[in-house]
């Protein structure tokens, strides 16, 4: 390449960088619009294919075309509707944005490293940005959970952290240990080791005939008669967590590799622990060797006002597993920490030069997605956004607003814990999940973004989420209620 040509590249490379603020700074306003517009009357079959050619992921596809939902915009506590329409995002988007949407340092992050290298592959290579997010990730781990393995999901992070589970037992001479403890009503992907120790039974019928042999399950925790209204951690349940007892005398402690459970179960509807049921579990896992997993891929990155759920509720796994928020949902990545020993019984027991663990993806420790990781957690840091919850008393505010809709129509329950929230209905006799379906669908209208989940509605908005934002998503909540029955 001759001179002039070089200077030329360096100018322009020089004049994006310099013009990058602008365009970040303006994506938003430019975003805002654009609409989309009727398809005219010659052009209808067209529009139908274009949508027919998607088989969307667990969503009524049928129904769903025939009224779409689409949104095509985001920034900061709000969607952008395709009809024009703002509306706030009560779930960070599906519990994953909790910086919120379009923050200028992520967005960078991510253009300037496409730019720069757009995959490595991670078998037998590595580039410099998945070791630095491996380390700022395990620098905000409780404990000595300092090891981190990246993936893809909270799906694939699951799955990741059973197999390090057999592999630790089988390192320790103990291969036999191959039985998982799972729990009802959990919730761990949908991979098949996933939905194998997960325990709703939507997600396992199809499949059953597939899935994992030797896994059992642990009783819920969630108890209405006496835990109904509960602001925060129930105070009946906790031995709840001795049935695990009965399961070690059923399959012996000998053969059980780990427990896994959710700090707090939320896409079930947001089931909180009893006060002292982790603390039980914890206990009865040291007591017969058992390995500890928590899966925190909703409950990790501040939603509960500390880094991780182990933090915020003083319990300490052996093995926690993340996704969605550590890099805000920008793009796809999750992160298994495992605790240093556990790591190291692995790869010590390997030969010299053999691939100690046979496992991983071709998008583990994805450029892009860990740029953005390090882009996020600067951010968090920066604002100090994982502490915000309970530091500002936005958790507090976020409780009394949600209990403060106990008086309307059809409400049989309402819980929380830090910035997630649910409010159970009474089912129609003749159509279960049906209310709850209207009412997400209600308050879509309304603007507001709410998840729902049979006949629960569940919140776990933005952490830069305001008083008043607040208010006016339970205010909207409060009259979706009313006009559903």
């Amino acid at each position: 390449m001759d001179e002039g040509a070089v200077r030329r590249r360096k100018s322009g490379a020089a004049a994006m960088d310099n013009a990058m603020p602008y365009i970040v700074s303006h994506s938003w306003e430019i975003a805002m619009n654009q609409r989309d517009t009727t398809p005219s009357p010659a052009e209808p079959d067209t529009a139908a294919a274009s949508m027919q050619a998607l088989w969307m992921p667990f969503t009524a596809n049928r129904a769903f075309k025939q009224a779409p939902r689409l949104l095509v915009a985001a920034h900061g506590m709000h969607y952008r509707s395709s009809d024009g329409r703002e509306v706030l995002d009560g779930t960070s988007g599906l519990w994953c944005v909790n910086a919120g949407h379009g923050r200028e340092p992520i967005v960078r992050a991510i253009q300037q490293q496409a730019a720069r290298m757009d995959y490595a592959p991670p078998f037998q290579l590595g580039h410099p940005l998945e070791f630095e997010a491996a380390e700022a990730l395990s620098a905000i781990a409780p404990g000595r959970l300092k090891r981190v393995f990246f993936t893809n999901s909270g799906s694939e992070s699951v799955d990741t952290a059973l197999k390090i589970a057999l592999a630790y037992h089988r390192a320790r001479g103990q291969g036999q240990r191959s039985v998982f403890i799972g729990r009802e009503r959990g919730y761990h992907g949908v991979g098949f080791g996933g939905i194998s120790v997960g325990g709703i039974p939507g997600n396992r019928k199809m499949f059953h005939g597939a899935l994992l042999p030797h896994v059992d399950h642990l009783p819920h925790t969630h108890d209405l008669e006496h835990q109904g209204f509960s602001r925060g951690q129930p105070e009946w349940g906790a031995h709840l967590a001795d049935e695990l007892e009965r399961l070690v005398q059923l399959h012996d402690a000998s053969n059980i590799a780990a427990v896994i459970v959710e700090p707090v179960a939320g896409s079930a509807g947001v089931l909180v622990p009893p006060r002292g049921y982790l603390q039980r579990l914890r206990s009865l896992c040291d007591r017969h060797g058992l390995l500890l997993v928590f899966d925190e891929v909703i409950t990790g990155y501040g939603r509960l006002g500390a880094p991780f759920a182990a933090q915020a509720l003083g319990v300490l796994p052996d093995i926690m597993v993340t996704a969605k928020a550590v890099n805000n949902g920008s793009v796809p990545l999750g992160a298994v920490f495992v605790r240093e020993d556990l790591a190291d019984t692995v790869l010590d027991a390997a030969a010299d030069g053999a691939i100690e663990l046979p496992h991983g993806y071709t998008y583990s420790g994805h450029p892009l997605a860990t740029a953005a990781t390090l882009a996020t957690q600067r951010l968090y840091a920066d604002e100090g956004l994982l502490e915000r919850a309970r530091r500002d008393g936005l958790d507090l505010h976020f409780e009394q607003a949600l209990h403060a809709l106990r008086d309307c129509p059809n409400v049989r329950d309402i819980r929380n814990l830090g910035l997630m929230g649910a409010v159970e209905l009474h089912p129609r006799s003749d159509a279960a999940g049906q209310r709850g379906h209207e009412v997400f669908q209600r308050c879509f209208e309304l603007g507001a973004l709410v998840r729902y989940t049979g006949d629960t509605i569940a919140l776990s908005p933005p952490l830069i989420i305001e008083r008043a934002q607040i208010d006016r998503l339970a205010d909207t909540l409060r009259q979706a209620l009313r006009e559903t029955r």
